[in-house]
C-alpha cells in the first residue's frame, strides 16, 4: 500500500460526500486489444453503485458488452501547496480523489433505467426533478451500472 493509503485515507463517509458533490468522473474501459479507453461521464452515486448514462451505441457501450471489468475515478483539486522557499519540486496539492474498481452492466429493466434517470435528473437538474420522463427517452437510453468491488480514498492537505 501507498505512503499515502497509509496516512491519508478518507474515510467511508468522506467518500461518499466526494462522490454526491462530484460533477464528473473517469470512466475506464478496456479496447478489445486490452488498452484503456478512458471517457468523462456525468455519473450519480446511488445503493452503493455507480450509474451514468448514455447513447446505445458507441466505444464505452461495446467495450463494456466485451469486457464487464471497469475502473472510475473522481477527483477535486482545491489548490497548490507552494514550497515557502520557492523549490518548485516542494510543490504539493491539496486534493480528495476516488478509486474504484468494479464490473458495469447495462440497466434493461425499463423500471431501473427510468429510477436511475431520475435521479440523475436530481442531481444536475435539480428544478426539474418530479417531471415525468418520457418512455421513448427512457427506452432509447442506455443506464451503465458499476458494481463496485474496490474502493478507495485519500486526500493531501
Amino acid at each position: 500500500m501507498q505512503h499515502r493509503m497509509k496516512t491519508h485515507q478518507l474515510s467511508e463517509e468522506q467518500i461518499h460526500q466526494l462522490l454526491g458533490r462530484s460533477q464528473t468522473g473517469s470512466l475506464t474501459t478496456l479496447n478489445s486489444d486490452g488498452t484503456p479507453y478512458i471517457i468523462p461521464i456525468h455519473f450519480v452515486y446511488y445503493k452503493n453503485a455507480i450509474f451514468a448514462h448514455g447513447l446505445p451505441k458507441g466505444k464505452k457501450i461495446d467495450n463494456i458488452s466485451n469486457d464487464a471489468r471497469v475502473g472510475f475515478c473522481v477527483y477535486e483539486m482545491d489548490k497548490l501547496l507552494l514550497d515557502p522557499n520557492g523549490n518548485p519540486c516542494d510543490t504539493n496539492t491539496k486534493y480528495e480523489s476516488v478509486i474504484i474498481s468494479g464490473t458495469a452492466r447495462l440497466a434493461d429493466d425499463i423500471n431501473e433505467k427510468g429510477n436511475i434517470l431520475k435521479k440523475i435528473v436530481e442531481k444536475y437538474t435539480p428544478h426539474l426533478a418530479g417531471k415525468e420522463l418520457p418512455i421513448n427517452m427512457v427506452k432509447g437510453t442506455v443506464v451503465i451500472q458499476i458494481d463496485i468491488t474496490e474502493m478507495t480514498g485519500k486526500y493531501y492537505s
